[in-house]
């Protein structure tokens, strides 16, 4: 299959961070075990004990060797290899405490940053989900994190390491000679420099190559998922061209983030080389001219050695510094998405008396695409009265429905349940007394019995079978291996599609919630079920407020009232039979099924 591959772009929206602001909004996650940092950097501190006494302890045997040697005795040496081997010691418990508590530190971090992320995912609207993609989600909320795991430990303990070596090693060498310190340490302010304006374009290349890992995940997963479609149609060949593309971008990005990585590193080595060239030819010269003692020299080798050492560990730390800065950023623009629908700052619970339903002026058109679908619409449904939508496709009638659990706020106009403006009510209180069926069926990864509980989670057993059984699932539970426990697989693969909605129906009669909104909730099962589900489904209705949305105009014969949305609102109004005898849009719906059986629904026909 040839043809032009469309790439769906993410709409989740990026920003350029700087340094200072990902450490201010990521401090509160470190600080908030700021107790089991201070001890991991108090560790970290016992640990550079051994690398800055080791040169001192070996400068004192070569100055007393030299020009002391009457001196150099056997207890001094004991002395001394004592004194090291205790600093050893504490080092190795200060080393496991590090890796240990440090590292369950940045677990916890990472724990804490993710359950954030996911809370902020679950506020945010159906216009966000609508235009971003899974695959980009998950890597932010997965992978992402994981390098802040290591990064949260690693980088207050690299810098803290670091900033302690250097000043205790500049300290020490200048009582030895001040001038060379200063020459040797002048290197450090220009590598510094260039280090942080390599690393720049290091972590640029980190954050494409994120991007990209997200878009390939949002790839597989799409094509897996539909692997049956692809199977279907024989487009294996187009969706490993659609791959390869993709793969082939995420190549190129790597490479460059190599590249950069490889300058960061070849600039950092090329200053190593630096300081131990002018260590060699300004401490030889001082030797020659009796300005500085051997032992001193060796000293001043050894600490730069040390110094050398850990800006190395810092630059290997650099790749984990940058994925651990980037997946901080990558968080940030999840948190940072405004959330559209939330509740109104003096929210009330919403107290339903009849759920009488009225949409008053209500305009509405998609944020994203400015696409009006509802204008000036006004419409009461009485309390407990079964209204039914019927109409063209694209005609608003789901967006309609969308409307009253706050899916989507009205761009105009405002919507009551029993006189409360469903703006000043919770989201909570609104959606717990909504039942929603929709067309698009969804069953998470489990058993029957717990899908069927997501209606109530805290039903007993005996609760949700009797749910079970209004719904019309005992039917066929029990020819499952395990009954009501039977696994479901992912996304409900193992059941069949009139299964599913059954299980998806049984969920509202367990809520058992005082208005229903039934998006086409009959559409996936055979002649027999339907007519068990909806004599089902009519006995839960009553004395509650119903909304069925329907392009099977049989099933809706029997509703209070129908109402034909079509392209300019609202345009017929009555029962079935007032309707029939207008002979307007809804007779033409449904005697034109018996002109264009091909194009309609057969069973509207009967």
């Amino acid at each position: 299959m040839n043809g032009t591959i469309i790439n769906n772009m993410s709409y989740t929206k990026e920003k350029q961070y700087p340094t200072s602001e990902l450490w201010r909004r990521f401090s509160p996650y470190l600080f908030k075990y700021k107790k089991l940092l201070i001890f991991d950097l108090f560790c970290a501190a016992l640990t550079t004990l051994c690398d800055v006494t080791l040169p001192r302890i070996m400068g004192r045997l070569t100055n007393v060797a030299l020009y002391e040697p009457a001196t150099l005795t056997v207890s001094l040496v004991l002395r001394l290899a004592l004194i090291y081997g205790l600093l050893r010691i504490v080092d190795a418990f200060a080393y496991y405490y590090m890796m240990s508590q440090g590292h369950i530190m940045g677990v916890n971090i990472e724990t804490d940053m993710r359950k954030d992320a996911f809370e902020h995912l679950e506020r945010l609207s159906d216009s966000y989900f609508a235009n971003t993609k899974v695959g980009q989600i998950m890597g932010r909320i997965t992978s992402d994190l994981f390098d802040i795991t290591e990064f949260a430990h690693h980088c207050p303990e690299e810098f803290f390491i670091a900033g302690i070596k250097a000043v205790i090693s500049f300290v020490i060498l200048s009582r030895s000679n001040l001038l060379l310190t200063v020459i040797i340490f002048a290197c450090l302010p220009v590598m510094l420099y260039v280090s942080i304006q390599l690393s720049h374009r290091y972590r640029r290349a980190t954050k494409s190559q994120r991007k990209q890992i997200g878009e390939l995940n949002a790839q597989v997963e799409d094509s897996l998922l539909g692997e049956r479609v692809v199977k279907a149609f024989t487009a294996e060949a187009y969706e490993l061209e659609k791959l390869e593309k993709d793969n082939q971008k995420f190549k190129e990005i790597k490479k460059e983030r190599y590249i950069a990585m490889a300058n960061y590193s070849m600039s950092t080595r090329f200053f190593d080389g630096l300081m131990y060239v002018i260590t060699i030819l300004a401490g030889g010269l001082f030797l020659v001219h009796g300005r500085i003692l051997a032992g001193d020299l060796v000293a001043y080798i050894l600490y730069v050695q040390t110094m050398i050492v850990t800006i190395r560990r810092i630059v290997e730390f650099a790749e984990q510094f940058q994925s651990g800065m980037t997946g901080i950023e990558r968080f940030l623009e999840i948190m940072d998405t405004p959330v559209d629908i939330k509740d109104a700052e003096n929210a009330k619970p919403l107290e339903v008396k009849g759920g009488h339903i009225v949409f008053d002026h209500v305009t509405f058109e998609y944020p994203d695409d400015h696409n009006r679908v509802l204008s000036d619409l006004n419409l009461e449904i009485m309390p407990g009265e079964n209204v039914a939508l019927v109409g063209e496709s694209g005609g608003g009638k789901t967006t309609l429905s969308s409307l009253i659990p706050r899916f989507y706020d009205p761009t105009e106009g405002n919507i009551y349940i029993d006189g409360q403006n469903i703006k000043d009510v919770t989201l909570h209180s609104l959606r717990s007394n909504i039942g929603i069926v929709q067309q698009d069926v969804y069953l998470f990864s489990g058993t029957v019995l717990e899908n069927i509980a997501y209606g109530k989670p805290n039903a007993t057993r005996e609760e949700i079978i009797e749910a079970a059984k209004m719904a019309g699932v005992d039917t066929f539970v029990h020819e499952l291996p395990n009954g009501y426990d039977s696994y479901v697989g992912e996304r409900g693969v193992k059941l069949s599609g009139g299964q599913k909605q059954r299980i998806s129906i049984a969920r509202v009669f367990l809520k058992n919630p005082p208005i229903l909104l039934l998006d086409e909730a009959t559409s996936a099962l055979d002649n027999e079920s339907e007519i068990y589900i909806e004599k089902s489904l009519e006995k839960l209705s009553k004395g509650r407020t119903t909304l069925t949305i329907a392009h099977r105009l049989t099933t809706i014969r029997n509703a209070n009232r129908i109402i034909v949305i079509g392209k300019n609102g609202i345009e017929e109004i009555g029962n079935h039979e007032t309707l029939l005898n207008k002979q307007g849009t809804y007779y033409r719906l449904w005697h034109g099924l018996l002109k264009e059986p091909n194009e309609l629904d057969l069973t509207n026909a009967v």
